[in-house]
């Protein structure tokens, strides 16, 4: 009996420290900083996981990577995508402030995961971006980094499996290797 208080105590004790310290086991409830695809439910979660060097890059970030984060709505979400989509980067907090038509220190408290990455936009835009549903095997074979085989490949799996739903859809059928599916989806559309 008296074992079992004590183990009780002892766990009790370890669980104060870690609400001291202002951390939460996941079994808790605390979201776990180190799951990358779930909601953060803190600012002070948000500041533990760039602590630990988790990062939005904002000029590439999906509509999950925004949702990730305690202050921001599905709404304002789908705008800086959309607006990234539409080639517009955004080169600070003030950009992401102003194009969510917020005050700069609204973000301040999710700046620190938030990372300002710049890309050569020429490049990608002066790359043609093929439809993988439509595109021939003579299109395909263009693109650099795409053998006569795999543009074969890339239409025979769609004549018999169908459509290409996504990117992810295509790597997964034809088993692309991540390097490569990076560096061809400069050039497909699904």
């Amino acid at each position: 009996m008296n074992l079992l208080l004590d183990l009780l105590r002892t766990i009790g004790q370890w669980l104060q420290g870690l609400l001291a310290e202002g951390q939460s086991p996941a079994w808790i409830g605390g979201a776990s900083v180190d799951q990358p695809y779930q909601r953060f439910r803190s600012l002070a979660e948000v500041q533990r996981a760039a602590q630990r060097g988790t990062r939005i890059d904002v000029n590439q970030a999906t509509l999950d990577d925004w949702l990730r984060l305690p202050t921001i709505s599905i709404h304002q979400a789908r705008v800086l995508v959309q607006l990234r989509q539409a080639g517009v980067p955004f080169y600070s907090l003030e950009d992401v402030a102003a194009a969510l038509n917020l005050p700069l220190h609204a973000l301040y408290p999710i700046a620190p995961i938030l990372q300002f990455c710049y890309y050569n936009s020429e490049r990608l835009e002066s790359a043609p971006r093929l439809s993988l549903n439509q595109g021939t095997v003579a299109q395909f074979s263009q693109i650099p980094g795409c053998s006569m085989s795999l543009a074969g490949a890339i239409v025979r799996e769609r004549q018999r499996g169908g459509s290409y739903r996504s990117h992810a859809d295509f790597q997964q059928r034809l088993g692309i290797s991540p390097g490569l599916m990076a560096h061809l989806l400069h050039y497909l559309r699904p």
